[in-house]
């Protein structure tokens, strides 16, 4: 008699985590999967024919990030001319399949990933009754996946699965024939893995310490109240220790522009004297003049501005 029976489906269920051409953040985890495809019987018989069937499975495995372990069970049916009476291979043969697979995935942090497998474990074929032979099983796979999510993959697979001769009883005699199949399967795959951790928030941006000093009208001598706070500002120096400090003279509108930009320069430097006066080293204090420009308050022109007539210190 013609070999019956079908190898157990190599469908896949497994749990990727992803990036691709691009890299996925590949991690360690159990999965679970399945899937189907179609079936073939290897061989010929010239008075037996056998046609194209069907297999189905699930498994549960543990992916170590290139290396799978997995324990995967199956059901198929190939359709056959053979109809033996009071027999369970009536028009079909079927099997059923119960296999550990080891498999490794050759780029498991890509998005398409290769892989190759085996496994070994016990068939029950359809012979005298429905699932009847017992017969030791093994398979050899190659596929590749596509790692939709670092978690969901989907995957195609080329599968041949063989047992040891399972025998039936026949008017003629017990009859004993090879169980060999191709499988072509389709399958999805879960990995019950953590979720990558977001990544941390930027640090926050801390704006360098600054402080202004107000002139009089036309003026570039300093005040009580700058002198304040111009020893705040040398405080403020010392405190953060390896620094810099800009000072930065602006003007109002009123009067000529070439006069503002070097009376700015003047309350500049008057802050910098200070400023080393309170222990600030010299050094350290860089002088800008800005005359009319960067206008605390807009005005139009010839306008007295108080808070226009200012030196900002900046210390970074």
């Amino acid at each position: 008699m013609k070999k019956a029976g079908l190898a157990l489906l190599g469908f896949g269920l497994l749990l990727p985590n992803v990036a691709g051409a691009q890299a996925i953040n590949a991690q360690e985890g159990f999965y679970i999967g399945a899937g189907g495809g179609a079936a073939w019987f290897i061989g010929s018989n010239s008075n037996i024919q056998t046609w194209t069937g069907w297999a189905v499975g699930g498994k549960a495995g543990y992916d170590f990030v290139g290396p799978r372990v997995e324990l995967e069970v199956s059901y198929g049916q190939i359709p056959t001319s053979a109809n033996i009476p009071g027999t369970a291979i009536n028009g079909k043969v079927g099997q059923l399949n119960v296999m550990a697979n080891v498999l490794y995935d050759f780029m498991p942090t890509s998005v398409i990933t290769p892989y190759i497998g085996a496994g070994a474990g016990v068939a029950f074929i359809d012979s005298n009754s429905s699932l009847g032979s017992t017969q030791f099983a093994y398979q050899g796979m190659v596929g590749v996946a596509y790692n939709v999510t670092e978690q969901l993959r989907f995957l195609i697979e080329g599968r041949y699965v063989g047992t040891t001769a399972p025998s039936v009883n026949t008017p003629f005699g017990n009859v004993t024939f090879q169980n060999n199949n191709i499988l072509a399967l389709a399958g999805v795959t879960y990995k019950f893995a953590a979720a990558p951790a977001a990544p941390p928030p930027p640090p926050p941006v801390v704006a360098p310490p600054s402080f202004m000093v107000f002139f009089d009208w036309d003026r570039a001598n300093l005040s009580a109240q700058a002198l304040t706070t111009i020893k705040q500002a040398a405080g403020a120096y010392k405190a953060k220790g390896n620094a810099r400090i800009t000072a930065t003279g602006h003007t109002d509108t009123s009067g000529a522009p070439a006069y503002n930009m070097a009376l700015s320069l003047r309350r500049a430097n008057a802050v910098k004297d200070a400023l080393v006066r309170e222990g600030v080293p010299a050094t350290a204090i860089a002088v800008v003049g800005r005359g009319e420009q960067g206008l605390l308050v807009q005005t139009g022109p010839n306008v007295r501005e108080p808070q226009n007539r200012r030196v900002e210190i900046v210390i970074q």
